[in-house]
Order: structure tokens, then C-alpha cells, then sequence
């Protein structure tokens, strides 16, 4: 497989997700949209994105397993090496020309995430993080932020919009935790609420029922940034689950957030 040794490869592939990235930004291919669920949706960008990157990524190593969220998953064994894709993370966003949109690419090898690669062209901003070299935006170091606690923090909380029947917890949640700190937002885009912590935008995040797709790449930069990233009860997130609640923080605000949610 690609060796985590192998800064070529690896920035061979996060040239070919900025390449890619792109495509994003004609919004021309946003207006064939197909429902998942009531409020899951798919564009053929999502569709074209992933069909390009899962060919690019197939040159650069065959042997990798391929986890996407337009496909069917059924099959892979995450004992071996995999890549974990989501081709544009804030579907809804890109529908509604929100700018808040992303690419959200990690390698698992041996049951930890290796590479983390978030591109959001909107803004022109691609955080990567390799497992123990750090965490990036734009080539630039980033780390979190230094808010000692939840009462001086700013925290992005999602509201799962695909899980409506939830919507009363995730709400209860959030004013729990908007009850204690600076102030609440949402972005609708995991990935980069992830990124945002990592480089100090954001103190906390915290979402329910995420997709290994949705968090694999942003766990990593937050990691590598200095931060923390577990389920709320504090356990380690898996990749191995339909569904994972994830709580993200600058590490020293976390304890006071997993106690509140």
C-alpha cells in the first residue's frame, strides 16, 4: 500500500482532491437532485466527484479498499487498508449555493486514520494532517485554540437533519451547551466543523449520529492539531459503525462538554 513514509504519494493525493475539488464550484451539476431521505440528498457532483477521485486513487495504489458514500459499502474489512471518502460533505449546502461545502478524504490503515485531506473550495482551504507530522491549512501549521473553558468557548453543534425523530435531544443538547458558552453555530459541514476546531475557529464541536465519511479525514487534524476527538461518552470513535456521535474539542474544554451531553 502507500507507505505513511511517502510524503510524494501523499501529496499526490491531495493535488489530485484539490483537482477534483473544483468541480464543486459549477454549481451547474447541483440541479439533477435525488433524494436519499427526506433530508438526504445527492447531486450528480457528488456522484462525479467520487467516481473521479475513486479512479485517481486507484492509480496511485490498486490495493486500497474504497469506502464511499455514494456506493454500496457492503464488503469492505476495515483490517485492511481503506480509503474513506465523502465527495462533497454539505450536499444541502452546495443545493442552496451556501459556499460551505468539502472533500473529505482519509486513509485507514490498521485501524487508525493515517492521512486526513479536507478541501473546501469555497474558500480555497485544504487541511491536511499526516499521523504524527502535525496538522495543516494551506501548508501552513494550525493548532487549537487555547480557551481554557466552555464559558469563554464558541461550539458548532449539527442537528442530524437526516434523524428528525432525534431533533428534540439534539436541540435539548445544544441549549445545554449554548446555556454554558460564548455562543452556538452551525455550518452543516462535519468536515469542516472539524477543521475549524483544529485551527482555532471553533473551541468544540459535537454532532449525533455521524458516517465514518464525515469525520474519519477532520479526527485526524484535530488530533495532529492538538485537540481531541472522541464519542460523547469519551470512548474512541469507530469506523466500523453506521453511525457515531462525535465530540470535538481544543482538549481542555472536553470533559465539561461530554459531561453536558
Amino acid at each position: 500500500m502507500l507507505k505513511d513514509k511517502n510524503i510524494i504519494a501523499f501529496y499526490d493525493t491531495v493535488q489530485e482532491v484539490r483537482n477534483v475539488g473544483i468541480l464543486m464550484l459549477e454549481r451547474v451539476k447541483t440541479t439533477n437532485i435525488r433524494k436519499k431521505g427526506i433530508t438526504d440528498f445527492v447531486t450528480d457532483t457528488d456522484v462525479i466527484v467520487q467516481e473521479q477521485l475513486k479512479k485517481r486513487l486507484k492509480k496511485l495504489d490498486e490495493n486500497i479498499q474504497f469506502m464511499g458514500e455514494e456506493q454500496d459499502n457492503t464488503g469492505i474489512s476495515l483490517e485492511n487498508p481503506t480509503w474513506i471518502l465523502d465527495p462533497v460533505d454539505g450536499t444541502t449546502n452546495l443545493i442552496h449555493n451556501f459556499g460551505n461545502s468539502a472533500i473529505s478524504l482519509a486513509l485507514l490503515n490498521e485501524g487508525e486514520i493515517i492521512w486526513g485531506i479536507v478541501f473546501n473550495p469555497f474558500t480555497n482551504e485544504m487541511f491536511t494532517a499526516r499521523k504524527g507530522c502535525g496538522a495543516f491549512c494551506n501548508g501552513s501549521l494550525i493548532c487549537v485554540s487555547n480557551a481554557p473553558d466552555l464559558s469563554c468557548s464558541l461550539v458548532s453543534a449539527g442537528t442530524n437533519p437526516g434523524r428528525r425523530e432525534e431533533a428534540q435531544k439534539a436541540f435539548n443538547r445544544m441549549k445545554n451547551v449554548y446555556d454554558r458558552c460564548h455562543d452556538i453555530r452551525r455550518l452543516g459541514t462535519a468536515s469542516v466543523e472539524l477543521c475549524y476546531v483544529a485551527c482555532g475557529r471553533l473551541d468544540g464541536y459535537f454532532e449525533h449520529g455521524l458516517k465514518p465519511w464525515d469525520f474519519a479525514a477532520g479526527k485526524l487534524i484535530v488530533e495532529e492539531a492538538g485537540g481531541k476527538v472522541t464519542d460523547f461518552s469519551g470512548n474512541s470513535t469507530r469506523f466500523d459503525t453506521e453511525k457515531c456521535d462525535v465530540l470535538a474539542t481544543n482538549g481542555k474544554i472536553h470533559y465539561e462538554l461530554e459531561e453536558l451531553l
